[in-house]
């Protein structure tokens, strides 16, 4: 019978307990607060980049050469130069084909031009024996013209006349003709002297391009090779234009950072904003600096890479030289927005129903839905603009909702 009485008893307490987790589980868990209070709001962006010389010389191909030079040697980036060092030299394989054309063209020119006056002084010579000729017989015939009718037959008058006539129109053609070929042979003579003009110009072009054959640094410094839009410096093999700066000598008195922004980060960018960088090669000196420009589209950095940046160029305050160097890699941080007395609540406050942002406050042991109209925001607060005042307290998850059931119950 005792045993028996303590199983019961065992039993009445395992049935107690599991009343009791029941009614603790479907009792509602206490909803976790944020107290508002005025305060400085501030929303900052990082951007990495480079520093870059505000002044600088730029290396560029001679605008004497009207075509684009291939790179057949190009100094390192970083190398110290010294005055008429050799910065870049270019392939000559082209110049010197376009010479031995120009040469060969200039020497058909010639031929040419040989030949026209050869063949105009043949013509010439034969068109005026011809007109002479054609004189000698108009002159013979006006000589012994047969015109008296008692002495000469009809028959010899009108024969008398015809090569008269026969006569001065072989003169005559003889002299068109002369004048004729003496214009066409001098319409070749201008072709051809086109011809050679064009040679020379030829031949002038690749001389030019064979005496631009190398870059000479114009004084002393560190080259700096320079980069597209993409990062890509020039190669050997590449391509370069008449007057396309691919390197420069910078002046490392005043510098100055290139950096990138997201795009999604760039709401808010604008010209003197302040700026707090940090050289990567000294992380723990920190230099500060306003916003100079920025790109007016974004642009991807990378190939085959989609995501899309805005560049900033970073006015410092002051440069350090023992520091920093052209190309040295940097960490900005931008304030681009600053707010006295803002309220500035947890992202998690905020929630949205029947299409309107709300915030639940708190009144007494409920929580009721508060419209409210947000402003700026950063990566843990969003600023609300109007709909509460100092002191409400929010909840920082939905209380209208039992995380563990899933039911709706009343506020």
């Amino acid at each position: 019978m005792r045993r028996k009485r303590v199983l019961v008893a065992l039993a009445g307490l395992t049935v107690a307990v599991a009343i009791g987790a029941a009614a603790m589980r479907h009792t509602a868990e206490p909803v976790a607060t944020f107290r508002v209070q005025p305060i400085q709001f501030s929303r900052v962006i990082t951007a990495e980049g480079t520093l870059k010389a505000v002044h600088s010389t730029p290396i560029s191909p001679p605008m004497t050469v009207r075509q684009p030079m291939k790179l057949g040697w190009l100094a390192l980036d970083g190398t110290f130069l010294k005055k008429d060092d050799v910065i870049a030299q270019f392939d000559r394989t082209e110049f010197e084909s376009m010479l031995l054309s120009g040469q060969e063209d200039r020497t058909t020119a010639s031929n040419k031009l040989t030949k026209a006056n050869t063949d105009a002084a043949t013509t010439r010579t034969n068109l005026r024996r011809d007109a002479h000729l054609a004189q000698s017989e108009l002159d013979s015939a006006r000589k012994f013209k047969f015109d008296d009718a008692e002495v000469f037959s009809r028959y010899q008058r009108i024969e008398s006349e015809v090569d008269e006539t026969l006569a001065g129109s072989r003169k005559q053609h003889a002299e068109d003709v002369l004048g004729i070929r003496e214009s066409l042979a001098r319409t070749d003579r201008d072709l051809i002297s086109i011809e050679d003009r064009r040679a020379g110009m030829k031949i002038q072009k690749a001389e030019d391009g064979l005496k631009s054959l190398q870059i000479l640094a114009p004084h002393e410094g560190i080259l700096v090779l320079q980069r597209n839009w993409r990062g890509e410096i020039k190669r050997v093999g590449d391509m370069v234009f008449p007057g396309e700066p691919f390197a420069e000598i910078p002046d490392l008195r005043e510098m100055q950072a290139e950096v990138f922004v997201l795009e999604v980060d760039a709401a808010g960018l604008a010209v003197d904003q302040k700026v707090a960088l940090r050289v990567e090669s000294h992380p723990n000196v920190t230099y500060t600096g306003t916003v100079k420009s920025v790109d007016k589209i974004a642009r991807p950095r990378f190939r085959n890479v989609p995501v899309q940046y805005f560049g900033v160029t970073i006015k410092l305050d002051k440069t350090d030289p023992n520091i920093m160097k052209p190309g040295s890699r940097v960490r900005a941080t931008l304030e681009v927005e600053k707010q006295a007395n803002a309220f500035a609540i947890p992202r998690q406050a905020l929630f949205e129903k029947d299409g309107k942002k709300v915030v639940y406050r708190r009144r007494g042991d409920k929580y009721e839905a508060t419209p409210v109209a947000i402003g700026s925001s950063s990566a843990g607060r969003i600023v609300v603009m109007k709909g509460l005042v100092a002191g409400d307290e929010l909840a920082l998850r939905d209380p209208t909702v039992d995380d563990e059931e899933g039911k709706t119950s009343s506020p």
